[in-house]
C-alpha cells in the first residue's frame, strides 16, 4: 500500500492510516483550485477529510497548533446527521442520498477533533452517527451497511476511545466492536497464525493481512492512531479468545513478518514485483510500540528513517503524518528523522500553523504591554490576544480514501 489508509479501494474498501497515492491523484489545474485551508495539493476527492485529519492530529501530537482555517474547513465537512464523506467540494450544499458517507473519515475526524479540543458538539454528533450504523456483529464496514472489516472497526474504536466511550459497551445486537475483531483474528497453528484478516473471502475463509493486522492490534488495545509505548506481553500465539490475546497474537505476527523482510513490510499489485510498503510499516511500528514490542518497533522505525523520504514526499500530508505517528510511538525524533524534519515538511503542505512558540511570544508581548499600560488596558489586551489565538483550536480530524491493499 502507498500511504497507509491511502490508496485503497476508492469507493469500496479502505484502511486505517494513510493518504491517496501520488499516482492516483492529479495536481490541481488553474480551473481546478482546491481549498486553501486543505493540506496537500492532490485531488481530495477520495481522501480530503482523511488526510486533513491526519495532518491536524500529527501537528497536535508534536505540539503544533494548526491554522484556524484548516480546522474550520474540516469541521464544515460534517453532514447534518453527524457523518463525514471523503470530501465535499461544496460544504454549503446539504448532504443527501447521493452523498457517500464514510465511517473511516468520520472516525478519523473524531480522533482529530477530540485531540484538538473544544469540539464536543461535532464529535458527539459524529459518534452518534457511527453508533447508528454499527453492524449486528458489532463492527463497521467502510460504508454504512457494508460488511465489517478490521480496519474500519478499529478506526471507529479509536474514535470511541478518543471521546471517552468504552468500546466494549458500544453494542449492536448484543455484540461489541471487540466481538467483530475476534471473528476476524486468525487462529494459531495455520499459515498467518495470529494475524488479522481484512474481511472473510467469498468462502468465509480468513487470510492474513499485515495492514489489517496493524489496525487490529491497535483496535483490540482500544487505541487510536496516536499511541504511546505499552507494556510488553507474552508474544506466544494462543487462542484469540480476548482482545488482549488477539492483540498479542497480531503483534507477534507483525514482528515475525518484519524480521523476515529486513524490518519492513512489502506489498505487490497484481502482476508486479513486491515493493517495500512504507505506509504499512509505519502503521506496524505504532501497533508494535503500543503492544510493547519496542525492540522491533525501533528497528523498523530506523528502516523508515533511512528509506521513507521519497515515499513521504510523494504521499504528502498523510504520509508525513504516518511517519510522525511512528516516530512518536517508537521514541524517535520527528524533527530529525533520518536527517529530515517531518514536522516542517508536513507544515509546508498546508497553511502555516500557529506554533506554541508564537503563542508564547504573544503572551510575553501581552505581559509587557500590561506592565507599561494601565492594569485595565493590559488585561483586556491580553484577553484579545488569547481569543485570537484560541480560534485555531477548533475542529476536526481525518477521513481519507485510500485504497485497501490485501
Amino acid at each position: 500500500m502507498n500511504v497507509r489508509r491511502s490508496a485503497g479501494v476508492l469507493a469500496a474498501v479502505t484502511v486505517i492510516g494513510a493518504a491517496t497515492p501520488a499516482a492516483a491523484a492529479p495536481s490541481p489545474t488553474p480551473s481546478q483550485a482546491f481549498p486553501s485551508a486543505l493540506y496537500g495539493d492532490k485531488d481530495p476527492k477520495f481522501d480530503g477529510v482523511w488526510r486533513q485529519s491526519l495532518a491536524l492530529l500529527a501537528q497536535e501530537t508534536v505540539g503544533v497548533k494548526p491554522a484556524a482555517k484548516s480546522v474550520t474547513w474540516l469541521e464544515r465537512q460534517q453532514c447534518e446527521d453527524g457523518a463525514f464523506a471523503a470530501y465535499r467540494p461544496d460544504p454549503t450544499a446539504a448532504c443527501d442520498a447521493k452523498t457517500m458517507l464514510d465511517t473511516n473519515a468520520t472516525a478519523a475526524a473524531v480522533q482529530a477533533l477530540a485531540a484538538l479540543g473544544g469540539q464536543d458538539a461535532v464529535t458527539g454528533k459524529a459518534v452518534g452517527w457511527l453508533k447508528s450504523v454499527q453492524n449486528e456483529d458489532g463492527g463497521w464496514g467502510y460504508s454504512p451497511g457494508g460488511a465489517s472489516d478490521t480496519n474500519s472497526t478499529s478506526v471507529v474504536i479509536g474514535a470511541l476511545t478518543a471521546v471517552g466511550e468504552k468500546p466494549d459497551q458500544v453494542e449492536k445486537g448484543g455484540k461489541s466492536p471487540y466481538d467483530a475483531l475476534l471473528k476476524l483474528a486468525l487462529p494459531c497453528g495455520k499459515d498467518g497464525d495470529g494475524a488479522f484478516a481484512f474481511q472473510p473471502d467469498k468462502k468465509g475463509d480468513l487470510a492474513a493481512n499485515a495492514d489489517a493486522t496493524a489496525a487490529g492490534v491497535l483496535g483490540a488495545l482500544g487505541k487510536g492512531m496516536v499511541a504511546e509505548a505499552g507494556k510488553k506481553s507474552d508474544a506466544t500465539c494462543a487462542e484469540p479468545g480476548t482482545p488482549d490475546q488477539a492483540s498479542a497474537n497480531g503483534a507477534a505476527y507483525l514482528t515475525q513478518t518484519l524480521a523476515k523482510d529486513d524490518d519492513h513490510l512489502t506489498s505487490a499489485l497484481a502482476g508486479a514485483d513486491p515493493q517495500p510498503d512504507h505506509g504499512n510499516t509505519a502503521d506496524a511500528v505504532v501497533a508494535l510500540a503500543a503492544q510493547g514490542d519496542t525492540e522491533q518497533a525501533e528497528k523498523s522505525v530506523r528502516w523508515l528513517e533511512k528509506n521513507s523520504a521519497t515515499w513521504a514526499e510523494q504521499g504528502g500530508p498523510a504520509a508525513y503524518a504516518q511517519l510522525i505517528f511512528a516516530a512518536h510511538a517508537a521514541g524517535a525524533n520527528p524533527r530529525d528523522f533520518g536527517g529530515t524534519d517531518l514536522v516542517k515538511q508536513l507544515n509546508a503542505t498546508g497553511p502555516a500553523p500557529q506554533t506554541p512558540e508564537k503563542t508564547a511570544a504573544a503572551e510575553d508581548k501581552a505581559e509587557d504591554k500590561s506592565d507599561s499600560k494601565s492594569d485595565f488596558f493590559g488585561v483586556w489586551w491580553y484577553v484579545g490576544v488569547c481569543l485570537v489565538a484560541g480560534i485555531g483550536i477548533g475542529f476536526l480530524f481525518t477521513g481519507r480514501k485510500k485504497r485497501q491493499q490485501s
